[in-house]
């Protein structure tokens, strides 16, 4: 049976359409601006802005990012560090979310307890650094990927979601003989694909997107991720001599700063962009976990 909509649904209706294409406006515009410049030549977008000519167009940006060490030096730094915290951020979840998860664990609710105390009170920069000082890891990869790898938001989702599987199946299985290691190998993991997934993207993009822990504890260039390198080029305004030859001048370094800042936008929004299609069916399912029960 077809129930007609009435007036004020029609309303209410057309304002959510209304909202919903300008909040898809806010987010588009500015990403189709910094697309389009970044294929833009440098003195056509500093003095006309968009063009619709061919020839105000270049690859020029691309050609100085892709041919400067520094640039591809960082993005495969940064790629790497962002892959191993995900890594070890979705073990450490996983590995201390399920025993939180099981009722017979003897003091889950005490450690429980102590993990959301963290998550309100912290020892601080100082505190932290000494620590990671103390530890050896200062100007090695470490440095950025242990620290921050145990996340107590991420091990309450993890020991949520370990809770809404039915626990029907775990019991089925010791009848048959497993081990507590065997239900959760061969049970619980295949079944934990979801937040196993989320979990990997929330590390992957925030780590990914950090530049912070690097610019603490990274002195050595070699080791510092792309996020340092666009740091200096988009906010400290600074493009790497190796970017330009030497022997152009001043005038050229700003003319082409603008359109390497661009360039350098999109090539660091490329692995998010990439890995989120693969993400998405996974996505929906694992930030909905415990909100329906």
């Amino acid at each position: 049976m077809n129930i007609k909509p009435g007036r004020l649904d029609r309303i209410i209706l057309t304002l959510n359409y209304v909202l919903l294409t300008l909040a898809v406006l806010l987010v588009a515009v500015p990403l189709i601006y910094v697309v389009v410049a970044s294929f833009m030549e440098p003195t056509a977008l500093l003095n006309k802005g968009f063009s619709f000519r061919l020839s105000d167009y270049s690859v020029e940006g691309y050609k100085l990012i892709l041919s400067n060490d520094a640039m591809l030096r960082g993005f495969v730094n940064a790629l790497l560090y962002s892959a191993a915290f995900a890594l070890v951020t979705v073990m450490v979840s996983v590995f201390a979310g399920y025993p939180l998860s099981v009722d017979g664990f003897v003091g889950h609710k005490l450690l429980m307890t102590l993990f959301l105390v963290t998550m309100f009170f912290g020892g601080g920069l100082i505190p932290t650094y000494l620590v990671v000082k103390d530890l050896g890891m200062l100007d090695t990869p470490w440095a950025v990927i242990l620290p921050g790898a145990l996340n107590v938001w991420n091990i309450i989702l993890a020991r949520t979601f370990f809770k809404s599987i039915p626990k029907e199946l775990n019991e089925a299985a010791r009848v048959d003989g497993a081990s507590d290691a065997l239900i959760f190998l061969k049970i619980v993991l295949p079944l934990s694909k979801p937040i196993i997934f989320v979990l990997a993207l929330y590390a992957f993009v925030g780590q990914w997107n950090s530049y912070f822990d690097a610019m603490i504890y990274l002195e050595n260039v070699k080791l510092q991720p792309l996020q340092l390198v666009l740091r200096s080029i988009l906010i400290q305004n600074q493009v790497s001599p190796g970017m330009i030859a030497d022997q152009l001048a001043m005038a050229e370094l700003k003319r082409l700063s603008e359109i390497i800042k661009y360039a350098s936008i999109v090539i660091s929004s490329l692995p998010l962009i990439v890995m989120y299609p693969f993400f998405q069916k996974y996505f929906e399912k694992g930030v909905m976990v415990g909100s329906i029960k």
